[in-house]
């Protein structure tokens, strides 16, 4: 896809000031908004809404794909801190032998390599939990994840996952970015951008955080150089699900609508004259904003599920709760909202007090595993999981070495290789992909680098990574950057 109908140059040649601006349009537009204000209905009943020709068209409106879809919506559960996949998702007997042996890495793997916190001689750790063999296709998974044994039919386990990032910022940038820099727009404001939203009253990006949340802020859910009205928009499970969104004291319904309709017929006539992008994002996001004082309200109010729904995702009424998130991911994606991104951490298990993996692995999954499994039930239950790409994920791995000594504090490094997964929309359903070695330091066969999973991730919606870009600073940009591949061997 390309953009060209909506480049603009960021330095006009003629700037208009003030008086420049009005003696040009002041005429027309003051009529216009004169009308308005004087159509607005005594009674104090709501104005229809502007005409066509006073409204920008909405940057948001829905785009065509590339291709066929398979996935209208992508709900990305995003494990900030990375959580420890052999000790739950990629189970490794030699490692399990070798680590209770008190035996070193092979020099053969790790000579060379360079680590957060540990050198290359680090001894080996066995996995700390139990594993078992689930579901159809066999996938080991251990105790910590128990619940999602109940889905594990339902969805693509991919080992083997590789990232050239080892410390938390600059890779999670990487992952969401596709640079390791900030900058960059993120996956979900170039999702939108390419196929903008099929909700009127929603964002089509929306950010739910738990627990720590993102390592990288708001830099992981931006829109770096692409118009500010693609980025993510974060709500709140407890509370106003936006702060501020509320009209003043003394300020109604009614005149907020005559207010913006007369900001409105301003801010056109500014962007029929500039062409800057962030002008009709002004005008999106104050109409947006109108429309969600109904619409947020109304989204966050889970007492409007049933009892048997609670209890399936362990929702916590008035809590900032994972779980509470992932009910409201669904509803998001009832309403047509494109993107959706979950963050919950911390999962940065080094060792410690506050950080080793015997205590806190087993909290964080005690949070999490019971609401991931609950979506993918739920999105089943009505129908959306064949439109739905749920994926789940980090920003890197964590390594077969520990760091620390063997004993209740233990945990383990940052690593390059992880383990994902995907589900619905395309998805393989029951399969396992890719594979790490014996001590899963290393992928054997297929691996998936980042930006392979953006390439997917994008394909499975319809787009093709190579051609949705956007050109700034004199090039064109895209999310892969110029790596990426489509791994179609993981599509149903």
């Amino acid at each position: 896809m390309t953009d060209s109908a909506r480049h603009f140059d960021p330095h006009p040649r003629e700037l208009l000031d003030r008086r420049a601006f009005f003696n040009r349009g002041g005429v027309n537009l003051g009529a216009a908004a004169l009308g308005w204000l004087l159509a607005r209905d005594v009674s104090g009943q709501e104005p229809p809404p502007p005409p066509p020709s006073l409204a920008a068209r909405s940057p948001l409106a829905p785009k065509p794909a590339h291709f066929p879809a398979r996935a209208r919506s992508v709900i990305f559960l995003n494990m900030a801190g990375a959580p420890p996949q052999l000790d739950m998702l990629d189970f490794k007997p030699t490692l399990k032998r070798l680590g209770e042996q008190g035996a070193r890495a092979p020099a053969s793997l790790t000579k060379g390599e360079r680590f957060a916190f540990i050198d290359d001689s680090a001894k080996l750790l066995p996995p700390l939990f139990p594993f078992r063999q689930v579901g159809s296709a066999g996938m080991w998974m251990s105790s910590v994840t128990d619940p999602l044994s109940d889905i594990a039919d339902d969805i693509c386990l991919i080992h083997g996952v590789h990232s050239d990032q080892f410390n938390h910022v600059p890779a999670a940038l990487k992952l969401f970015t596709g640079f390791q820099r900030g900058g960059r727009p993120s996956m979900g404001a170039w999702v939108t951008y390419g196929l903008g939203s099929e909700c009127d009253n929603l964002p089509g990006y929306v950010v739910l955080s738990s627990g720590r949340g993102a390592r990288c802020g708001g830099e992981c859910h931006g829109s770096g150089f692409l118009p500010s009205v693609y980025q993510g928009i974060a709500l709140r499970s407890e509370g106003e699900p936006v702060l501020y969104l509320n009209n003043p004291r003394g300020f109604d319904r009614p005149l907020r609508r005559a207010t913006l309709d007369a900001l409105k017929v301003l801010n056109q006539a500014e962007f029929d004259a500039f062409g800057d992008p962030e002008i009709q994002t002004r005008i999106s996001q104050y109409e947006m904003a109108y429309r969600m004082q109904q619409s947020a309200p109304e989204l966050a109010d889970l007492s409007s599920e049933s009892a048997e729904v609670h209890d399936l995702y362990g929702v916590e009424p008035g809590k900032r709760a994972f779980a509470n998130n992932c009910l409201l991911a669904r509803r998001l994606v009832e309403r047509g909202v494109r993107f959706i991104q979950l963050n919950h951490g911390e999962w940065d298990l080094h060792g410690g007090p506050q950080k080793n993996i015997p205590k806190y692995c087993p909290l964080l999954c005690e949070q999490t595993m019971q609401g991931t499994a609950a979506l993918i039930k739920d999105l089943k239950r009505t129908g959306l999981l064949d439109s739905t790409l749920v994926v789940w994920g980090a920003e890197f791995g964590r390594t077969p070495m520990l760091q620390g000594e063997l004993g209740r504090e233990v945990g383990r490094d940052h690593h390059k290789t992880f383990s994902m997964w995907m589900a619905g929309a395309g998805v393989k359903a029951g399969h396992i992909y890719g594979e790490t070695d014996d001590i899963g330091y290393k992928a054997v066969g297929p691996a998936m680098d980042v930006h392979d999973v953006q390439a997917t991730i994008l394909h499975l919606l319809g787009l093709d990574h190579e051609r949705l870009t956007y050109r700034f600073q004199g090039r064109d940009f895209r999310l892969t950057d110029v790596h990426g591949k489509v791994h179609d061997a993981i599509f149903a």
